[in-house]
């Protein structure tokens, strides 16, 4: 480890992490970042190895790794795994991790599972509302149950968001439909002024129009044609802007030639952000 971090001067920020240890000469120290990776996860195998444990690392926001740094990491697992070295790891990010991954190796996702987290089922996502209400003392009208699910769309986050006003709004128990629409609109504000917003911001006016152009058309997926279409474009034209928007994690492609949002309810909040703009202008 301390001739890795001494020959990749690993760096965050204005700091410079480093190891006061003796490293040994030529191992993970030639500065190639597949090479030394693959060597430092190797030895780090042996030694759990040997200490009869494993190796588990967790990143999460992976679909954000630089490709060569993402195909150094699948390097070193893939030696790893050809070794029975008990060496794994736990990632989690946007949709697109599994084509970037295979644009990193060719044989990633024979190395990886790549499981689907979405929407919690309805019977999940009522005992997420109700499990802690109830703990307290506190229960859900049905119908407030339910209207809870319909505006979260079974999301966890949203389902914490929807879950807290409720629980704010509601003078007594059992928490009624009425409580849960006036808490609608205060779960509505906090996310478009955090959740949505840092996205949002995130983007040029290119790219803004293009996903309103999305949100027109629907909580999609959509195709490629209809949103060019939408905007009064050629397909071909849009082409990088879509690239653009898939490398900043705001959509993905579901299948070929669709585009989707990575973020629930994102096509309601460009529709109340950019309700009457010239979004359609060239």
């Amino acid at each position: 480890m301390a001739g890795f971090a001494k020959s990749m001067k690993v760096t965050y920020a204005d700091i410079e992490v480093g190891l006061d240890l003796e490293p040994e000469p030529g191992l993970a120290d030639n500065g190639d970042l597949e090479g030394d990776l693959a060597s430092l996860l190797e030895e780090a195998g042996k030694a759990a190895q040997r200490a009869d444990t494993a190796l588990v690392m967790f990143i999460d926001e992976l679909q954000y790794v630089a490709e060569e740094q993402l195909a150094a990491l699948i390097t070193a697992l893939h030696r790893c795994a050809q070794s029975q070295l008990p060496v794994t790891l736990v990632g989690a990010g946007l949709p697109q991790l599994r084509g970037r991954c295979g644009n990193a190796k060719s044989y990633a996702e024979r190395l990886f599972d790549f499981p689907e987290i979405g929407p919690l089922a309805p019977e999940a996502a009522k005992y997420a509302v109700v499990q802690p209400a109830e703990a307290e003392g506190v229960s859900y009208e049905e119908e407030a149950l339910q209207r809870v699910l319909a505006h979260s769309q079974g999301y966890p986050y949203f389902l914490q968001e929807w879950g807290k006003h409720a629980w704010d709004v509601a003078e007594q128990s059992p928490i009624t439909g009425v409580d849960v629409e006036i808490a609608s609109e205060q779960a509505i504000a906090t996310l478009d002024e955090s959740f949505f917003r840092v996205r949002f911001d995130r983007l040029t006016l290119a790219e803004k129009k293009y996903l309103r152009a999305m949100a027109d058309l629907g909580a999609g997926p959509h195709r490629s044609g209809d949103i060019a279409a939408r905007l009064e474009r050629k397909v071909s034209t849009l082409a990088p802007l879509r690239s653009a928007l898939i490398e900043k994690g705001m959509i993905y492609s579901p299948n070929h030639g669709d585009t989707a949002f990575t973020v629930p309810l994102f096509d309601e909040f460009m529709r109340r952000i950019m309700p009457d703009t010239d979004w359609q202008a060239t």
